[in-house]
C-alpha cells in the first residue's frame, strides 16, 4: 500500500525532494536553440554517415533483400495512386472533431485519425482564455528580454519551459481529457504492457509567436524522435519497432502498436531537441487565427506508407538520371515519370553509408531531392485554419513541416504540448524534468543553460500544485498516481506501480 503522500508543496514532502532530486540530476545537454536540432537550420549539409552504417544497413534486410526489393516496388505502386488523392484533398483531408464530441467520436473520425496520423480538436480551450495567454507569454517575455529565442534578431521560438501560461496549459481538464482522448488509439499486441494511455504526462516544451514576414524560421520536411535511431539495432530496434518494414513486408507494419515502443531509445547521440520520453503524438494549442500560408503547420497524411518510404529510401538508388554516386539530380529530373519509375531503382548492391536527410544528434529531415516519390512538394498539406484553444496533434512518425514564409498579417503563436502516456521511461523522463522545473533550468530534451532559473515571474514549487491541481501535479510528477483507481487494466496499475516506484513514492 502507498505511503502517505503529500504533494511537493508540503513543507514534509519539499525536505524530502531534496534526496528526490539529487537522485534524479543529470547532466544537461549543451546550449542551444531550436536551430541546434536540424541540420537545416544550422547551416549544415547532409553527408554519407560512417562507414558503420553501411553495415548496419546490410545487417537490417540480409537474406530477404528479394522480399524488400518487392515490397519497394508495391510501396511505389500505392503512393503513386494515392499521392494523387492527398493532393485533390488538400486540407480536407486532415479529420477534425469538435472538444465536446470526443466521447462519441464518429467512425469516419476514428479510421481517418488512423489512416492519416493527425487531427485538429476543436475548442479545446475557450478563445477568450486562450488569447489571454497569448497576452501573459508576452508579459511574461517583456520581463525577462534574456530569454533565449531563435532567430536572435527576430525572436519567434522562445526557449521557455515553465511560464505560468504554460504549466496552465498543460494541466488544463479539457486538453488532458483530450490527451487521454487521442492516446487511446494506440494499443498493445500484449496487454498486460505496463502502459497507460489513460494517464498521460505533462511534456515541457517551448512555445513559439511567429510574425509576419519571418523566413527563417523555414523548417522543411522532418520528423521528430530521432534520426538514425530509426534504422540503429540499438535505437528502435530494441523494440523491433520497424522489422516488418526490413523483413519486406511493410504493409504488417503497424504504427499504433505501443508495446514494441517501451525500450526504444531514441537519442543515441545527446542531440539538442532529440526527445528521449515517449510521445505518441507531438501537438501544439493554438492561441492564435492562422491560416495556410501564414506560419503554420504542414503533414504528410500518408503515416504509414510515408514512414516505410524513408525506411527504406536509403536501400535503393537510381539508375538513370544522377550522375555515377551522386544521391540527387535537378528538381525538374526529380518529377519526371522516368526518373520516378520503379524500373529506374535498384537495389545497392554493396549498402552505402548514406541515410538520407538523417544526421547523428540531429532530426530525421526528408527532401524532395533525397525523397523524390513522397512528391513533398504536394503532398504536404496545410492545417486547416485553427483558432485560438483548438489543439493539433500528429502522430510521433509523421512528416511534418511549417510555412517557409509567413505570409500572414498577425501573429501565428502556438504552446507545443506533445501527447504522452504514463510508462516507466516516461515517469523517469519526469524525475528529470521534475528536477528542471525547480531549478528552473530548460527540460531535459532541449539546449541547456541557465533557462529560467533568473527570470521574473516564475512560478515556484509552493505555488504550483494550487496554480494546477491535483492531476497536473500528478502528470507532473510531484504527486503520486493512485494505484487503487478503479477499472485499472492489469497493464495500466502496473504502469502507475512503476512510475511511483521511479518517482520516489515508495510502496
Amino acid at each position: 500500500m502507498l505511503s502517505t503522500v503529500r504533494s511537493i508543496g508540503s513543507p514534509a514532502l519539499r525536505r524530502s525532494f531534496t534526496q528526490l532530486r539529487t537522485a534524479a540530476t543529470q547532466a544537461q545537454k549543451r546550449a542551444g536553440d531550436i536551430s541546434d536540432a536540424f541540420v537545416s537550420l544550422s547551416g549544415q549539409q547532409f553527408a554519407p554517415l560512417t562507414p558503420e552504417y553501411a553495415d548496419l544497413k546490410a545487417r537490417l534486410i540480409k537474406g530477404r533483400e528479394t522480399q524488400v526489393r518487392d515490397s519497394w516496388e508495391r510501396l511505389l505502386r500505392d503512393l503513386r495512386e494515392e499521392i494523387p488523392l492527398i493532393v485533390e484533398l488538400g486540407s480536407k483531408v486532415i479529420p477534425e472533431i469538435d472538444f465536446k464530441d470526443i466521447e462519441k467520436a464518429p467512425e469516419s473520425f476514428s479510421n481517418e485519425l488512423r489512416k492519416r496520423g493527425v487531427a485538429v480538436v476543436r475548442g479545446v480551450v475557450g478563445e477568450k482564455e486562450a488569447l489571454q495567454w497569448k497576452e501573459d507569454l508576452k508579459a511574461y517575455i517583456g520581463q525577462n528580454p534574456q530569454t533565449k529565442a531563435f532567430p536572435a534578431d527576430n525572436p519567434q521560438v522562445f526557449e521557455l519551459y515553465w511560464a505560468r501560461t504554460q504549466l496552465l496549459a498543460r494541466a488544463h481538464p479539457n486538453l488532458m481529457e483530450t490527451h487521454r482522448f487521442l492516446l487511446s488509439y494506440w494499443h498493445s499486441k500484449n496487454p498486460t504492457a505496463p502502459i497507460s494511455t489513460q494517464h498521460p504526462i505533462s511534456y515541457a516544451d517551448r512555445l513559439r509567436m511567429r510574425l509576419p514576414g519571418d523566413a527563417k524560421f523555414a523548417l522543411g520536411p522532418h520528423v521528430d524522435g530521432g534520426s538514425v535511431e530509426r534504422w540503429d539495432e540499438n535505437g528502435y530496434g530494441l523494440g523491433g519497432v520497424y522489422d516488418a518494414i526490413w523483413q519486406g513486408d511493410w504493409e504488417a507494419f503497424d504504427p499504433w502498436e505501443a508495446s514494441c515502443r517501451l525500450p526504444v531509445k531514441s537519442d543515441l547521440h545527446q542531440g539538442v531537441g532529440a526527445c528521449t520520453a515517449f510521445r505518441m503524438y507531438q501537438g501544439w494549442l493554438s492561441l492564435s487565427t492562422t491560416s495556410a500560408f501564414e506560419g503554420t503547420l504542414l503533414v504528410n497524411p500518408l503515416l504509414a506508407k510515408a514512414t516505410a518510404y524513408y525506411l527504406l529510401r536509403p536501400f535503393f538508388s537510381p539508375k538513370r538520371g544522377v550522375e555515377p554516386g551522386a544521391q540527387t539530380t535537378t528538381e525538374a529530373l526529380s518529377n519526371s515519370s522516368d526518373f520516378l519509375a520503379s524500373d529506374n531503382w535498384e537495389m545497392d548492391h554493396t549498402q552505402s553509408s548514406w541515410v538520407q536527410g538523417a544526421t547523428p544528434g540531429h532530426g530525421q529531415e526528408l527532401s524532395h531531392l533525397l525523397h523524390p516519390h513522397l512528391n513533398l512538394q504536394q503532398s504536404m498539406v496545410h492545417m486547416p485554419t485553427v483558432r485560438p484553444g483548438d489543439y493539433v496533434a500528429w502522430h510521433c512518425d509523421t512528416i511534418h513541416a511549417v510555412d517557409k514564409v509567413h505570409a500572414g498579417k498577425s501573429d501565428s503563436s502556438v504552446l507545443y504540448i506533445p501527447a504522452c502516456p504514463l510508462t516507466e521511461g516516461n515517469a523517469q523522463y519526469l524525475t528529470h524534468q521534475r528536477d528542471c522545473y525547480v531549478k528552473g533550468i530548460p527540460s531535459p530534451d532541449f539546449g541547456g543553460g541557465v533557462g529560467e532559473s533568473e527570470h521574473v515571474g516564475r512560478v515556484k514549487v509552493e505555488e504550483l500544485e494550487r496554480l494546477v491541481g491535483d492531476e497536473g501535479a500528478r502528470a507532473m510528477g510531484l504527486k503520486a498516481w493512485n494505484v487503487r483507481e478503479m477499472n485499472l487494466s492489469s497493464g495500466q496499475r502496473e504502469a502507475l506501480n512503476r512510475a511511483n516506484k521511479v518517482l520516489g513514492f515508495y510502496m
